[in-house]
């Protein structure tokens, strides 16, 4: 099969693209005869590089599948989004496996045989996506104190504070349904690290602290409530890029080629990202956009609900948002994806929040790759073999349950990346119609 014409656009923090890359697509597309557009947002990597290497591993199915089902008169291309995102270098890189899906390796620290990077250069290596001079100098107190481990509570509270340092304050504030991850920040520091220790096991530089270490246990789970805080912050990020910057970008594409079917598609917080450009759209009534793709999305499964199940008074940051899909909205969810349905909610779990038992906390902050979408009168469908149908309707969300296909990945994440399966690809394509 001939490759798919394909296009990347760049984004900074802030949503703004590279102008360049934009008047490329922009004067090309329309002379290509495309009938549909897949646009795909990469979640937690951390370069251009690693985000081609996720589209190409997706897309490379693309063609097989379309020809294997017979396609007539479609024509397909796909847009990959690149945004500052940071994947942690002792987490390793989504990988197809050798039966061609799934992700192989995951929870190995890497590629084969690569040293894992000790705690302090891990932290080190954050100041990419950390700009400033004082975020800067958090992250360099941060890693003398992972380095020192100094067995004194208030190090610890050191450490927490400093956590609060790079975060960033959004100007309409947490969404509602969102931000309990103010917890991590505002609970007492050894209750929290603590959390993290018993959920995470530690291996390499600091290893699993033996009995009676309690402060090497508690600095283990100091370091992973500061890898959770980091990636609340490439959520929030995510947000604004997906409303700021890939949202008025799918108008002016709508502008050049008004018949072209858009369908988005993204992985993790590059879910949340191709959400949030549904509120950014210029022209709500006029969406182009035909499917949405939520592949293990990392952002609250509360997100699209018109009300709150705990506070029926609010809705959701994105209420409203699925009318904009001219298409049916799907969402792949596994018990397995355990960066999504554990470590996603324990950092919301506040010990003063004991209205309710441990499950019914989980689920208030739960994410939608850990059980769907929420509160949406979903339906559930399994993953099913490719070329099978499912029961997609406009306007409505299908929870695609992949407990038993999506399995892959050792600690921390699970199966989040195990995102490769041909069964994945075909139901994004079901989707699109």
């Amino acid at each position: 099969m001939p490759p798919m014409d394909h296009w990347e656009i760049s984004f900074d923090e802030h949503g703004k693209a590279s102008q360049a890359e934009i008047g490329k697509l922009l004067g090309e597309l329309p002379g290509r005869g495309l009938t549909d557009l897949f646009v795909f947002s990469h979640g937690w990597n951390s370069d251009r590089r690693q985000a081609r290497r996720l589209y190409d591993l997706y897309f490379g199915q693309v063609p097989g599948l379309l020809a294997s089902d017979g396609a007539q008169g479609v024509k397909a291309g796909w847009l990959g989004v690149v945004w500052p995102s940071k994947r942690w270098a002792d987490e390793p890189e989504p990988t197809a496996g050798a039966d061609g899906g799934g992700a192989a390796g995951l929870g190995d620290g890497g590629a084969a045989g690569s040293p894992v990077p000790s705690d302090p250069l891990l932290v080190e290596d954050l100041k990419d996506v950390f700009e400033g001079t004082e975020r800067q100098a958090a992250l360099d107190e941060l890693a003398r104190l992972l380095e020192e481990r100094p067995e004194d509570p208030a190090a610890l509270a050191r450490f927490q504070t400093l956590m609060g340092e790079l975060a960033t304050e959004t100007d309409a504030g947490p969404a509602g349904e969102d931000q309990g991850e103010l917890a991590l920040l505002e609970d007492d520091p050894e209750e929290v690290f603590g959390r993290f220790a018993d959920a995470v096991p530690q291996t390499g530089e600091g290893g699993a602290a033996g009995i009676g270490d309690t402060f090497g246990r508690l600095w283990n789970g100091a370091k992973e409530a500061l890898r959770q805080l980091t990636y609340f912050e490439m959520k929030k990020r995510a947000g604004v890029v997906g409303k700021e910057g890939l949202g008025p970008l799918l108008g002016r594409i709508h502008q050049a080629d008004p018949q072209l079917r858009i369908h988005l598609i993204g992985h993790s917080f590059g879910a949340r990202l191709v959400s949030f450009a549904l509120a950014g759209l210029p022209d709500p009534a006029d969406s182009p956009v035909k499917s949405l793709y939520l592949l293990q999305g990392a952002f609250s499964h509360f997100a699209f609900a018109d009300a709150l199940p705990m506070d029926r008074s609010r809705g959701g940051a994105l209420k409203g948002m699925a009318a904009r899909v001219d298409g049916p909205l799907v969402a792949s969810f596994t018990v397995h994806d355990t960066a999504v349905g554990k470590l996603y909610p324990l950092a919301s779990l506040s010990s003063r929040d004991d209205a309710a038992g441990l499950e019914d906390r989980l689920f208030r902050w739960g994410g939608i790759g850990h059980d769907g979408a929420q509160a949406v009168d979903a339906t559930v469908a399994a993953l099913a073999p490719v070329g099978s149908s499912y029961p997609f309707q406009p306007g409505r969300f299908v929870n695609l349950d992949g407990n038993a296909i999506v399995n892959r990945g050792g600690p921390p994440s699970g199966a989040h990346s195990d995102i490769f399966h041909p069964e994945l690809v075909w139901a994004g394509l079901a989707a699109a119609g």
